[in-house]
């Protein structure tokens, strides 16, 4: 990967948008309602999970949330 990729899940209620960086393992997530969240030191693997996954929103509920330090933005 070179620099932020910006994911847009298809057919999620729930995440709105993924942006990832790889040079600092930044991935930031908005929301659907727009809240938006930085979540750091998150592997490619984990990025590329979300982006193959069925349901985006459940796997950032089981893979990402409560697993990695985050801020609101």
């Amino acid at each position: 990967m070179n620099g932020p990729e910006t994911f847009i899940p298809k057919a999620s209620s729930n995440v709105e948008s993924v942006t990832y960086d790889p040079d600092v393992e930044n991935l930031e997530i908005t929301f659907s309602g727009g809240r938006s969240y930085t979540y750091y030191n998150v592997p490619p693997s984990v990025y590329r999970g979300l982006t193959s996954a069925s349901s985006a929103g459940q796997y950032v509920n089981r893979y990402i949330k409560q697993r990695y330090p985050y801020d609101e933005n």
